[in-house]
């Protein structure tokens, strides 16, 4: 049994996703800062160990970016985040003994922070990264799903990561370091190396 790097990505289209960046800085601005976004995911996580896997919200891209070797290719599955990651998860946890789920927006996520993840899936029986909004950015489990952890939760609001801890109670989890993912011009407006974009 072997690690498994779940990424969860929206295909990379003028006008869809990043609403809130889109908001304030424009569609095309909102695309290049999500393609800029989508390299830094495809850096850190291409020579991390185990199997990766690629879930496109939309259709998968057999020849994009995302290397065919390095990355198999799902789409997504479900009417709501909680469904299309609860499928993701089952199906990786049929052939994987640890799973991690990550999405595409976390500028301050390393390879490195990954790896550590996996390492504490060997001992705890769940991983969860924090994210300053109130969700989380990585959410890992060893052997099974907790239940509840995917329902009855109001995606995209700052409830979501209270709620998760909730469905953990019980469990032997670790907690990793808050994070700031990338959603709104606020945080990418100081950052260096998103100048250039926003030039």
């Amino acid at each position: 049994m072997t690690n498994c790097l779940i990424i969860f990505t929206r295909n990379p289209e003028l006008g869809k996703g990043k609403r809130r960046l889109a908001a304030t800085l424009g569609d095309e601005k909102a695309l290049e800062i999500y393609k800029f976004l989508l390299d830094h995911t495809r850096s850190i996580t291409k020579n991390i160990y185990g199997v990766k896997q690629v879930w496109y919200s939309e259709r998968v891209h057999k020849d994009d970016d995302w290397d065919n070797l390095a990355y198999e290719k799902y789409q997504q599955q479900g009417n709501d985040l909680g469904e299309r990651m609860r499928f993701a998860f089952e199906q990786a946890l049929e052939r994987h003994q640890s799973v991690i789920i990550i999405g595409s927006d976390m500028y301050d996520l390393t390879a490195l922070e990954i790896d550590d993840a996996f390492k504490k899936l060997n001992e705890k029986d769940a991983v969860i990264g924090p994210a300053m909004d109130g969700g989380y950015y990585l959410l890992g489990f060893r052997d099974k799903i907790p239940n509840g952890i995917f329902e009855n939760k109001d995606w995209g609001t700052s409830t979501v990561l209270e709620k998760t801890l909730k469905d953990l109670e019980g469990l032997d989890y670790a907690m990793l370091e808050e994070r700031n993912d990338v959603d709104t011009e606020d945080d990418v407006k100081d950052h260096p190396d998103f100048q250039l974009l926003l030039d």
